[in-house]
């Protein structure tokens, strides 16, 4: 789908300075695999993310953005994990702070495949198959794991 137009928005009043969003990693599990997609922009596979449309409920836009980006229904079952992510400095300069939610997730239905074009591939991996996956993406994965585990984040102390 691109940049939201929210984010066009501000971007056009306040020009490429930080701005902070919040944004959600769905952990799709079907069983003992889990749902991954390559990037079309970097070539790097994880799980499915998205950014949170002013108003969205974040367990909302997780199944959103899995429908949106690689066409599977899915139900938001907990919150993994709460992080502040390292600040991303795109190539035209505009920099964000993202605030990622992780959601664990099943699968109900639909067959996984690049939708939207953010996704160059889409599918299961098994959960001993991940070498290919981010790094960040399978600490996200190892958090969600557990199918009542609590939330994981850091600080607070």
């Amino acid at each position: 789908m691109g940049t939201p137009e929210f984010v066009l928005d501000l971007r056009a009043l306040i020009g490429s300075r930080p701005i902070p969003l919040v944004g959600v990693t769905a952990v799709v599990f079907q069983g003992d695999r889990v749902l991954v997609g390559r990037r079309a922009d970097n070539g790097a596979w994880q799980c499915i993310s998205g950014i949170v449309d002013p108003g969205e409920e974040p367990a909302d836009a997780a199944r959103r953005e899995c429908a949106e980006e690689a066409g599977v229904v899915i139900r938001a079952t907990r919150l993994a994990g709460v992080r502040q992510l390292p600040r991303v400095t795109y190539g035209n300069g505009d920099r964000v702070d993202y605030l990622d939610l992780v959601f664990r997730c099943e699968w109900v239905s639909g067959a996984p495949h690049p939708a939207d074009g953010e996704l160059t591939e889409v599918g299961w991996r098994d959960l001993d198959d991940l070498a290919e996956i981010d790094p960040a993406h399978r600490d996200k994965i190892a958090v969600a794991r557990d199918a009542d585990g609590p939330a994981a984040f850091a600080g607070g102390a």
